[in-house]
């Protein structure tokens, strides 16, 4: 393939979410044992995590009722290519103790999912729950993405799973996946608008793109360019914990 020209979305180099697509993986579709349909992992306790957040919180003095947060999603979530405890579900959960804050995050990342696949389990994954979930961390696209499958697809997908939190009364924090320039500006256009739309149609909090700030960052990636690093999830742990305790202050 001839030279791609590299975009800038706000201050992120783009060039690392086109080689995802140059290179036709799965976002952890060939990573370590997944779960089966259905099956979440179990949140990390805060005290098992080798963050920085972790050492506060094993100093921090929690408050208040506890506070269960689903986070649904894919590699992204699942932790991919890490160690036990440096997921971003787990940085999420040290973030929120160490801000006092008495959460337990539940990690039901499943590496591959497509937003199809989140649609067949969402409703299985929260009736295992022990109770309902206060708050739901919805991170699927990624993979719709990299398959280019049709935006009408992924938008169905995304639908459906709101509607079935909303039919549970469960609010729900998006974080969003966006297209890379070469894919072209209609794909990329349809395909980014979903997001947003969703927000403003279920009145959900909105991080736009789950990757910004570490995508094209060598330092922050994996080796495979795909996924973030120990250091690269705790950038982004770090800029989604206020936007979560934010909206948990508000339940």
């Amino acid at each position: 393939m001839g030279k791609t020209p590299v975009k800038k979305q706000g201050s992120v180099t783009y060039a690392g979410a086109l080689a995802i697509l140059q290179g036709g993986m799965l976002l952890g579709g060939c990573g370590g044992p997944d779960l089966s349909e259905g099956e979440t992992r179990p949140a990390v306790n805060a005290t098992e995590s080798a963050t920085p957040a972790a050492a506060a919180t094993r100093t921090a003095t929690v408050a208040g009722p506890e506070r269960l947060v689903l986070a649904f999603g894919d590699s992204l979530y699942a932790g991919y290519g890490l160690a036990r405890g440096d997921s971003l579900p787990d940085d999420l959960q040290d973030g929120l103790r160490a801000a006092g804050i008495n959460a337990r995050v539940v990690n039901a990342g499943i590496s591959g999912d497509t937003s199809a696949a989140g649609r067949q389990r969402l409703a299985y994954t929260l009736d295992r729950l022990d109770r309902k979930p206060d708050l739901v961390l919805l991170g699927l696209g990624g993979n719709d993405l990299l398959r280019q499958l049709p935006t009408s697809e992924t938008r169905a997908n995304f639908t459906a799973m709101l509607d079935e939190l909303e039919r549970r009364d469960i609010p729900v924090i998006l974080t969003g996946m966006m297209a890379p320039p070469n894919l072209g500006p209609d794909y990329a256009g349809q395909f980014n608008r979903i997001w947003p739309d969703m927000a403003k149609r279920y009145d959900a909090v909105l991080d736009p793109f789950i990757l910004a700030g570490v995508i094209g960052n060598r330092q922050l990636m994996l080796p495979d360019g795909v996924h973030p690093n120990a250091q690269g999830v705790d950038r982004i742990a770090a800029r989604l914990t206020p936007v979560v305790a934010a909206r948990l202050s508000k339940l």
